[in-house]
């Protein structure tokens, strides 16, 4: 197996050994030195490359806490192969709790980046030049933007069949068919011929349980499928009931018909009937009042927990067309 393989940011990892090396490629305004902390761990015997990412929104902290108790609880340390793990990409969103680059840019929106482009486009250029071609896979840990709540689910491309049998093997409540955006990690990393598996679960600035023990007993059921360690009596332990993951070929947003206060009744992974009320939208001042029916038999993918929204704003994210 080439050297090159096991050679992280110019720093060879031995079998059986970890390290903690950054990605060091910008400042801030002050001249204040940005490191991006990377936690490699090295397994005895050779086998695949696993990168485990959050953060990629610095808002999106419940992804940042899936990759921290993975590394917290020594669940990255493989018996086969290497797994790399970068809990906070976007270390400078997370500084100041936001979706952002400071340069104003969704940094999931410039890949596979520039080395004289923007400071996102910069630092998404090393990202996919330093670390994306020794990896085989990679699971990528988002959160719904704002206030909107996901429930737990695995967005693959439609036609991938490869993320598909991974994508049941993670276990998550849904698996979502999207096309994928351009110039994201996800399609980038595709393009380099890379399996992928992007989690959303919870919203951003949030940290919740289940969403959390959702993504860590994900990550361990992918490094087994992979042969990576056996994380049996792990997995036991964390899940509480069997998921059969639920398809989604095709889900649609319904938006607010008028602007008020927001009030849903419904929970995400609901599945509801036609007919059946989501919830309403009123005044403030008690005289209008409207409500929200399901047009089709469907399953609830995502809340705007936002209690105020203005008229066209998503509220709710329905999957329609289900295996």
């Amino acid at each position: 197996m080439s050297i090159k393989k096991h050679k992280v940011l110019g720093q060879r990892i031995e079998k059986g050994k970890g390290a903690q090396l950054s990605l060091d490629i910008a400042k801030l305004h002050t001249r204040t030195k940005i490191e991006v902390p990377v936690i490699i761990e090295r397994g005895k015997k050779d086998g695949p490359t696993l990168l485990i990412t959050g953060g990629i929104h610095g808002n999106e902290i419940n992804g940042v806490e899936i990759v921290r108790q993975i590394v917290s609880k020594k669940y990255n340390r493989p018996t086969y192969g290497m797994v790399i793990c970068i809990p906070v990409v976007n270390i400078f969103g997370f500084l100041n709790q936001t979706r952002q680059f400071p340069d104003g840019r969704d940094l999931n929106r410039v890949f596979p980046g520039s080395l004289r482009g923007s400071l996102a486009s910069r630092f998404a250029y090393h990202l996919v030049k330093d670390i994306a071609p020794i990896i085989d896979c990679c699971i990528d840990f988002h959160t719904g933007g704002d206030s909107r709540f996901n429930a737990p689910q695995i967005r693959i491309d439609k036609d991938d069949e490869d993320g598909l049998a991974l994508a049941k093997e993670f276990g998550a409540e849904f698996i979502v068919k999207s096309a994928g955006r351009e110039k994201s990690f996800r399609e980038t990393l595709h393009k380099l011929k890379k399996k992928v598996l992007l989690y959303e679960g919870g919203k951003s600035l949030h940290i919740d349980k289940e969403i959390t023990n959702t993504g860590i007993v994900g990550a361990l059921r992918i490094m087994q499928h992979l042969g990576m360690r056996n994380f049996d009596d792990e997995i036991s332990q964390l899940s509480t009931k069997p998921v059969t993951p639920k398809l989604v070929n095709a889900s649609k947003w319904i938006r607010a018909k008028h602007s008020g206060m927001f009030h849903p009744i419904v929970k995400v992974g609901e599945k509801v009937s036609k007919g059946a009320e989501l919830g309403s939208i009123s005044g403030p001042f008690g005289y209008f009042e409207r409500k929200i029916k399901a047009t089709e038999n469907s399953y609830i993918l995502c809340i705007n927990q936002s209690p105020i929204v203005n008229q066209g704003d998503a509220i709710l994210h329905i999957a329609h067309d289900v295996e």
